[in-house]
């Protein structure tokens, strides 16, 4: 890029926005409030605070509103924060209890309330031996480590499966849930956890929300603590699925009133200047920016780099924050750079850090999800080189969307895109769940002998099933065929489009896991036959075996890299290739007159 993008801040935020801000190469955020009580947020970690992170955002908003400034962090290695190395249980009661520092000396408060979520509630229990605070709320901390390992290689096992329907591989050197890693040191870290191990009352008043809470609200109260204990009925809309993610209304008023009560507000809120929000690592460097009409991105620079190189953008996927599934858009964005490649990340309205969206309906999928596209590259307007979208899934689909009306885009990189264009009369939860229960998914059981002995027990209801799969293949003939009559998109049929692409000179590339429901969209409108849909796009059409729908593994996501440097390159030399093009023919002057005396 070529201009500085300017902090959110120093932008369109309004006063009391939430601020972004960076302290010890952490990356956070700041909800401004009047009053002297500070609330930390100490998130959980991985997969669960990528399900968790707009509600966590909605949490802070509430806290803020009622007086408590309060600020949110990502992890050193998570989100946006900087790349330790080596992560360490150590690193991040660490950073905790910077943060609960910076609290104190950007807003003035005197008082700091901790709230952690799962792990991220043992963080700040061990955070809060090491450092006085005056309230604590602990969401669903876990007994010992060694319970919260033995839950998350459950989850491992039962999130991101291939599209054969197969489990993903096991990690011999650690532990990956949904593509967040791990490894060896820190489990061993998390698996010497023990809550019940403290020595001190880690604050004069605990609340304590979880399933089970009998034990360590006894060990608190043996200590001196004063404990408040409940269930948390609405932990699994915070950390399940992140599609499906919501805003748990009573366990958070619930902890609102805790935090709050008998905060002291000393006047209106004192405008805070927190300098701008840079983070800076190994060749690269990143500022946030907020641009119209409420949208959150990230622009991460090369330390050096050629004024032509191409510009990505990543586009949102699902419901998944701008540092993307398994932080993968993070690490491609910093790697990129280091090779001067530019980017920039953000989220759709009504995901992550971004507003919400005006209709109030999810975002993946949304008939006009491409103009955020559009107003990203509004925002990118001084960007001189090549501009390339990357998405997954949903994140494709407002891609392709883009390319196809956008002509300031010379490529895109679409992963896994369920389908090129979405039909409104299709429920987006609907699809989203009966994907599991896929005819793909169907036939992949069939072939395992286990399946087949249910089958002869009468555990399995064929029928039942056979007339699940009817439905909706009736249902999507009847869907097809209304499409005739009253197209979706303009600009004709998928092939038509591609093809007015291509001679545009836009560069496409697809890359699907193998079995992926959208292989469906593809073969239906790109064409069945071998070769079929590379020559339409001028392309091969990769699909890759053994990888989940996200590409979540380390190697699946450098195979992703391989695909976007070719992406890059054909598309520079695209453009090369058209300059050369439209350059005037110089001629000889001299020559020129001796043949016109001639």
């Amino acid at each position: 890029m070529t201009r500085e993008v300017r902090p959110e801040h120093e932008t369109h935020a309004a006063p009391d926005a939430a601020m972004p801000v960076t302290f010890d190469d952490l990356f956070g955020w700041v909800h401004p409030a009047a009053g002297r009580r500070g609330v930390l947020l100490c998130g959980a970690c991985g997969f669960e605070q990528m399900a968790a992170h707009r509600p966590w955002r909605a949490l802070a908003d509430r806290l803020a509103a009622a007086g408590c400034p309060t600020l949110r962090f990502d992890y050193p290695g998570e989100g946006n924060s900087g790349d330790p190395g080596e992560v360490r249980v150590s690193a991040n009661v660490a950073a905790i209890r910077r943060a609960m520092r910076f609290l104190r000396e950007t807003t003035g408060v005197t008082e700091i309330v901790l709230v952690g979520l799962r792990l991220g509630a043992n963080l700040a229990l061990l955070a809060a031996q090491e450092e006085s605070v005056d309230r604590l709320v602990l969401l669903a901390p876990a007994a010992t480590g060694r319970a919260y390992l033995r839950e998350m290689r459950l989850r491992a096992r039962t999130v991101g499966g291939v599209a054969e329907g197969a489990a993903p591989k096991a990690d011999p050197d650690g532990l990956s849930v949904g593509g967040f890693r791990m490894d060896a040191a820190f489990l061993t870290d998390v698996g010497a956890l023990d809550a019940g191990a403290i020595t001190r009352a880690p604050a004069p008043r605990t609340l304590l929300l979880a399933p089970e809470t009998r034990t360590l609200a006894g060990r608190l109260t043996a200590l001196g603590s004063a404990v408040e204990t409940g269930p948390l009925p609405g932990l699994p809309l915070l950390v399940g699925d992140p599609i499906f993610a919501e805003v748990p209304e009573a366990d958070f008023n619930r902890i609102t009133a805790f935090a709050t009560d008998g905060v002291t507000i000393a006047g209106p809120a004192i405008p805070l200047d927190l300098g701008p929000a840079h983070l800076v690592g190994p060749g690269w460097s990143e500022a946030p920016a907020r641009f119209q009409p409420d949208l959150f991105g990230i622009s991460c620079t090369p330390r050096r780099q050629d004024p032509g190189a191409p510009t990505v953008v990543f586009v949102s996927t699902g419901m998944t924050v701008h540092s993307g599934w398994g932080r993968q858009t993070t690490t491609l964005a910093r790697r990129l750079a280091v090779d001067g490649i530019p980017s920039f990340r953000f989220d759709l309205a009504g995901i992550g850090d971004s507003g919400g969206r005006s209709d109030g309906r999810r975002p993946p999928y949304a008939p006009d999800g491409f103009a955020d596209v559009g107003r990203a590259l509004d925002h990118l307007a001084e960007v001189r080189g090549p501009i390339v979208l990357m998405g997954n899934c949903s994140g494709a689909h407002a891609a392709f969307q883009a390319l196809c009306r956008d002509a300031r885009v010379d490529g895109a990189l679409l992963i896994n895109p369920y389908c090129f264009d979405w039909d409104p009369d299709q429920d987006v939860d609907a699809v989203i769940r009966q994907t599991f229960g896929s005819t793909g998914t169907y036939a992949a059981l069939l072939k395992r002998g286990a399946t087949w002995r249910r089958l002869l027990r009468g555990e399995i209801h064929v029928r039942a099933i056979g007339a699940t799969l009817a439905k909706r293949g009736l249902d999507a003939a009847v869907r097809r065929l209304r499409r005739l009559v009253n197209p979706i998109s303009p600009g004709g049929s998928v092939a038509r489009r591609v093809a007015r692409l291509r001679r545009r000179g836009a560069e496409i590339r697809l890359v699907y896991s193998a079995g992926d429901p959208g292989l469906a969209a593809l073969h239906r409108y790109l064409g069945r036959a071998p070769g079929r849909a590379d020559r339409h796009l001028g392309a091969p059409v990769a699909i890759v075996p053994e990888v989940d729908h996200n590409f979540s593994s380390a190697t699946a996501q450098a195979l992703l890299g391989h695909h976007l440097r070719d992406l890059l390159t054909a598309v520079q030399e695209a453009r090369a290739t058209r300059t050369e093009a439209h350059k005037p023919v110089e001629t000889d002057s001299r020559a020129t007159v001796l043949a016109s005396l001639a």
